[in-house]
């Protein structure tokens, strides 16, 4: 679980598949009303008052991002003005929950090399498609569902783990501050480019 402060009265959590499993919960269970649900976002929200400060109280708005390979994104706000709620109990947390999921897979690696290779790898198995981008010392690749037509979901992301790793950042701020390294087919040019010599 990893928290990042975006202003006062928003925070946002990035949990792993990994963070879920740890703590007995599947992909699927996570939309539903059950107590171990209602443990993680307490467990949640401890950490992020010991971390960042941050404490929920009154009324908040919570929104879920699922990413298919990565694992979830948390977006808590306080304050919301769009929940009407009568403070009867300090203890009393109001929410307003909304759901969203993404198809679209984002990774994030360390070096450059670590691309090249991930490049040569997927070119093997017929995976061309893929934007590149720079952002704060770190390359980000993004593929949308069909740029894996060629290969099975479950080895792609096995492929893209072994280079990098999901990222916590959004891919909508990589895009907006980052910079657009390869617009389209950027597994293709990278091979071609660096690797066919």
């Amino acid at each position: 679980m990893r928290l990042e402060r975006l202003n006062s009265d928003k925070i946002k959590i990035f949990l792993t598949f990994d963070d879920l499993s740890e703590r007995g919960i599947s992909k699927d269970e996570i939309w539903q009303d059950i107590p171990k649900v209602h443990q993680l976002f307490r467990d949640m929200m401890l950490e992020a008052n010991d971390e960042l400060g941050f404490k929920a109280e009154g009324a908040i708005a919570v929104e879920v991002f699922s990413l298919p390979a990565q694992g979830m994104v948390v977006i808590v706000s306080k304050g919301s003005s769009e929940i009407e709620f009568e403070e009867e109990d300090d203890d009393f947390i109001e929410m307003q929950v909304t759901v969203d999921e993404s198809s679209e897979i984002f990774y994030e690696f360390a070096s450059f090399e670590d691309v090249l290779s991930l490049a040569g790898r997927l070119k093997a198995v017929g995976v061309i498609g893929g934007t590149l981008y720079s952002f704060e010392n770190r390359f980000y690749l993004h593929f949308g569902q069909s740029a894996i037509d060629t290969l099975e979901y479950e080895g792609f992301i096995a492929l893209l783990s072994e280079f990098g790793s999901p990222s916590t950042i959004t891919s909508h701020r990589v895009q907006e501050y980052g910079k657009k390294l390869m617009a389209s087919e950027a597994v293709s040019r990278l091979y071609e480019t660096f690797l066919n010599r």
